[in-house]
């Protein structure tokens, strides 16, 4: 039989070998966002079902593979926006999208104005702004945790 020890070890080892996956899928997420990528491919590569790396990209990241793929579109797309010389459309297939109504409505979930609305607003509010600056900044926050993040009404 063996040392509880060595359980609670291997079970730990175990963890921190899945956390490496996740960041290996979280990087491919951020490097190949602009590509086709579903749930099972991702899953594929990091030898876990899709179940269970969906499971445990939400408990490490908050939010799942898709989502997490979508919030990463939705930020670039806001860069290509700002700088404006891009249609709403030609944005949407440059980040990925394949429906300018799915992106349009992803768009708005995430950052809280449609992308057209967005595109005439950002150009002047972040105009001198470093781009590193303008990209944190102008960040897609979902609308759950916009209402977190309200002061509360004194």
């Amino acid at each position: 039989m063996c040392h509880p020890a060595w359980g609670r070890a291997l079970v730990a080892a175990q963890r921190l070998n899945d956390l490496a996956r996740l960041r290996r899928v979280r990087d491919r997420i951020g490097r190949e966002y602009a590509q086709p990528l579903d749930v099972e491919a991702l899953a594929r590569d990091v030898h876990m079902s899709a179940g269970h790396l969906s499971r445990q990209f939400r408990l490490a990241y908050g939010e799942s593979p898709y989502a997490g793929l979508m919030t990463r579109r939705i930020e670039r797309a806001t860069a290509l926006l700002r700088r404006g010389d891009l249609s709403v459309t030609e944005v949407c297939f440059a980040v990925g999208c394949s429906s300018p109504g799915t992106f349009s409505t992803r768009f708005t979930e995430l950052v809280g104005v449609p992308p057209g609305v967005y595109r005439r607003q950002a150009a002047g509010a972040t105009a001198g702004m470093p781009s590193c600056v303008a990209k944190r900044v102008t960040r897609p926050i979902r609308n759950r945790e916009a209402r977190v993040l309200e002061p509360k009404p004194a």
